[in-house]
């Protein structure tokens, strides 16, 4: 009988110790899991905070104009170029 009770220990004490070790991988892998989303939404922010925005209609409309207007010669490139920064840049 003392034999019996023994296995029975180990036993018990197998099935508490794979648990714990479930649980502690269950942990580590939420952990993983949030700093995988933690990374992703620095990069978007960063991405987003890079990146100029887009130019509008009324923008491109004034760039068509100002690229005839430099293909005729009535502006210089130094006026061109600064023309057209201050539309990208407005």
């Amino acid at each position: 009988m003392p034999l019996l009770r023994r296995v029975a220990r180990v036993a018990a004490a197998g099935a508490v110790a794979g648990g714990a070790a479930g649980a502690v991988q269950h942990r580590q892998q939420g952990r993983w899991a949030r700093q995988e989303e933690d990374q992703r939404a620095a990069q978007e922010q960063q991405q987003t905070a890079t990146a100029p925005p887009p130019p509008e209609e009324n923008s491109m409309e004034k760039l068509k104009e100002l690229g005839e207007l430099h293909e005729s010669g009535v502006l210089t490139d130094t006026e061109f170029a600064d023309a057209k920064a201050k539309i990208l840049n407005a």
